[in-house]
């Protein structure tokens, strides 16, 4: 385990994209393009708080506004335009975000209003085509977070950070989604009394960022229990990891030359005011045995 980029607030949604990681400092309110070397430049400026990254088939990068419930594209200028606008889809701050192969943006969000301090409730995920349009997909969960497709395409796997557990569901041709189910369970579902922000760090696995690996594993933070976690479906955890220091990882991604990197977000904790021009969040990479899909 080592250090590979740090002087960040809080990163988030790392991606492995055409020789560099690329990554979210959301309370920073930019995007950075970090090389092999650990060198960053800043790619986007956010002020509505850069969360989730994902790559359309053409290369153009999309970028969760998320206090503005908006979708950016960047494209290979730098320049950043309206992708999606879920403003009237998402009721609460987005969250995470997974573009597929096909350029569908499956796009989760926060269930809490934080400006408010309300407790959460379960909420929707969102899918948006590659035109821009978009509709919900699904509803009922629970602090919907981190994704991945498996290696067939037919599966979106959707971490529930309130939850204790992974949802799965069939993908269809249409983008619609069908037959949810448990894919991996953690832990039972908190009562709805025990739905608050605090309690995502008591969970037995409250799943975060995510990378699904080419034996359909995946690898999950787990920022209440300072760690990454390799997951096999049903739940069984098959390897873990923790950054030196203890802090807590918020999101990973697999890439690098032969995929097998795996790169770790860590930051002492996911407080604004804590961190907020702190420069306290940092990139570690470790190499693991299986590679990405």
């Amino acid at each position: 385990m080592e250090k590979l980029f740090s002087g960040g607030d809080f990163f988030e949604g790392p991606r492995w994209h055409d020789g560099f990681w690329w990554v979210s400092d959301i309370f920073g309110g930019r995007v950075f393009r970090v090389s092999r070397a650990g060198e960053g430049e800043v790619v986007a400026e956010v002020p509505g708080w850069p969360n989730g990254l994902g790559f359309m088939p053409d290369g153009d990068l999309i970028i969760a506004s998320l206090r503005e419930r908006k979708l950016l594209r960047r494209d290979s200028s730098g320049r950043l335009s309206l992708h999606g606008d879920l403003s009237a889809l998402s009721p609460y701050w987005l969250n995470d975000i997974l573009v597929d192969a096909q350029g569908r943006a499956w796009v989760g969000n926060l269930g809490v209003n934080l400006e408010n301090g309300s407790d959460p409730e379960p909420t929707t995920l969102c899918r948006i085509d590659p035109d821009g349009t978009g509709e919900v997909v699904a509803d009922g969960l629970l602090f919907p977070n981190g994704m991945a497709v498996t290696r067939d395409g037919r599966t979106l796997v959707v971490g529930e950070s309130m939850g204790n557990r992974m949802s799965a569901f069939t993908i269809g041709a249409d983008g619609s989604l069908s037959d949810r189910r448990v894919w991996a369970e953690f832990g039972p579902v908190p009562s709805r009394s025990q739905w608050t922000m605090a309690s995502l760090h008591d969970m037995e696995l409250s799943p975060d960022g995510c990378a699904i690996d080419a034996e359909d594993c995946i690898w999950l933070a787990d920022a209440g229990n300072r760690r990454v976690c390799r997951v096999a479906e049903g739940g069984r955890i098959l390897e873990e990891m923790r950054v030196p220091g203890e802090k807590r990882i918020y999101a990973c991604a697999l890439g690098g030359v032969d995929g097998r990197t795996l790169v770790i977000c860590a930051a002492p904790s996911s407080d604004f005011e804590q961190l907020q021009g702190k420069g306290l969040a940092a990139l570690w990479q470790v190499t693991v045995k299986v590679p990405v899909v």
